[in-house]
């Protein structure tokens, strides 16, 4: 599950670090420590190219759009189904009709620093969130869906994250996880003559895994009136994780 992040890095080192061009006439995305539902986040998708007539031509690149996270089908009668679409598992990408096109075609990237999970604890009650994010400080990619809702200028661009079940130690905190793609797999799923979903949805490699640091954090993250850096921040004093997954 994936229903929490964080997202700093800049428009313009996401587009170098991700080989891709930033959509036209958008504002930059300030940083944002606790990203939640329903907010702008940014994604990188294959963008098909237009002759000045509008007609395509066949070819394509990547673009660094804002969007937002929550998926609304273009079939969608209101845009508020958005609010239930935030995460799409792997095992229902080709069966629900939510996702099943877009799963086929309309593949991105979603850019993070690293996701929040909350985990049961052994001396209370309350959850303890923990951050997940590389050692080396990298940049994350979770596997996503585009889709686009309306016509002309009300035309909304929306996403969701993919998720699987958990690997490795990341099942001590959730028995789910966002689908981590290595940058070798990210050519591959942004390619939307790929349909071979099955093969392009093969869980994050352990090695890839192995190379997270599980931080516990401070119980701030959970209002998303809270913001900043200090979010990331790692909170001292705390228990281990309950030997089960939380549920949530």
């Amino acid at each position: 599950m994936c229903g929490r992040y964080a997202a700093s890095s800049s428009p313009d080192d996401l587009a170098i670090e991700f080989e891709a061009v930033r959509a036209e006439g958008q504002k930059a995305l300030p940083a944002d420590y606790n990203v939640a539902p329903t907010k702008d986040v940014y994604v990188v998708r294959h963008k098909k190219e237009r002759d000045a007539e509008g007609a395509l031509t066949g070819g394509g690149h990547r673009e660094l759009r804002a969007v937002r996270w929550g998926l609304v089908p273009s079939w969608a009668k209101d845009v508020s189904v958005g609010n239930r679409m935030l995460n799409a598992r792997v095992e229902s990408l080709t069966d629900k009709p939510a996702f099943r096109t877009a799963a086929r075609t309309r593949r991105c990237l979603v850019p993070a620093d690293g996701w929040y999970e909350w985990a049961k604890r052994l001396d209370s009650p309350a959850k303890q969130p923990y951050f997940v994010t590389p050692e080396d400080g990298s940049e994350l990619a979770f596997a996503g869906l585009w889709e686009v809702w309306g016509r002309g200028e009300d035309r909304l661009y929306t996403c969701t994250i993919v998720t699987s079940p958990a690997v490795g130690v990341l099942t001590e905190i959730h028995e789910r996880m966002p689908l981590v793609l290595p940058p070798d797999r990210w050519a591959a799923w942004l390619d939307p003559t790929r349909e071979d979903v099955e093969t392009l949805v093969e869980p994050t490699p352990p090695e890839v895994v192995e190379t997270f640091e599980i931080r516990p954090v401070s119980t701030a993250v959970n209002s998303v009136a809270n913001n900043g850096p200090e979010l990331l921040a790692r909170a001292e004093s705390v228990s281990e994780p309950a030997d089960q997954p939380a549920l949530f």
